[in-house]
């Protein structure tokens, strides 16, 4: 039997945006990326709460306009490119025990920058967390054949080409059927013990984890203006199936 947890739902969104600025707020079929996590997050009925964690004013404003709750503002140190999701999280976390004396019992990360989540998926990947036990479920799609890392090629500083791991391209397998399966993330979400932010490292992933394997068509992480491109196509696609 399913029990009823308390589920924090954590958007994080810097606003220095780079490749494409001010990327979390930039209309995306009618609305900002944001507010698609957002959406999503609120109409899954298994999330207690839905926060955004933001450095910059107009993502807070345009968070609170969508129904997210924005408690305080990043601190800067924690807003820099080079600042891991880990640090970012338990500083959340601790905002929320000191002033609030709140501590779920699990959080939802969800990347703002793949629009393709639904309500839905979020619920399975909440039933999966509570079922298994795990310390965290991870949502993925399997790799195609030239994204396996069984097919990835590397060369070396000596100029030698092999698979990805070292092993000789003449042991390379020859079909695709024989690859293993493998699993790229799609960060449609995260769903995480706290308890794994206090390991060392902190990591989202603790010592058990689940896959929630979802179709390819889920993908769609957002970094680059070409990847906004795509993901502009397969969201209206996805839309009127």
């Amino acid at each position: 039997m399913l029990f009823r947890m308390n589920i924090l739902a954590i958007i994080p969104a810097r606003g220095g945006s780079k490749r494409i600025p001010r990327k979390n707020i930039a209309d995306f079929h009618g609305k900002p990326v944001i507010a698609w996590a957002i959406e999503a997050a609120k109409s899954a009925a298994s999330i207690t709460r839905v926060l955004v964690n933001t450095d910059d004013e107009e993502i807070r404003d345009v968070a609170l306009r969508y129904g997210a709750e924005v408690p305080f503002l990043r601190p800067a140190a924690l807003a820099q490119d080079a600042i891991a999701i880990e640090p970012v999280l338990v500083d959340t976390l601790g905002w929320l025990k000191t002033h609030e004396g709140y501590e779920p019992d699990a959080l939802a990360l969800l990347m703002p920058t793949n629009p393709m989540r639904t309500p839905e998926a979020l619920e399975l990947a909440i039933a999966r967390f509570k079922e298994t036990g795990a310390d965290s479920v991870v949502t993925v799609s399997e790799a195609r054949a030239n994204n396996n890392p069984h097919w990835i090629l590397r060369k070396d500083d000596a100029g030698n080409v092999t698979l990805f791991d070292g092993t000789p391209l003449k042991a390379m397998r020859g079909r695709s059927q024989d690859l293993p399966p493998c699993y790229s993330r799609n960060d449609i979400a995260f769903i995480i013990k706290p308890s794994n932010l206090s390991q060392d490292p902190p990591n989202l992933y603790g010592d058990k984890v689940e896959l929630l394997v979802m179709d390819e068509t889920f993908e769609g992480d957002i970094n680059t203006p070409e990847d906004w491109a795509a993901a502009f196509d397969k969201f209206r696609r996805l839309r009127i199936k």
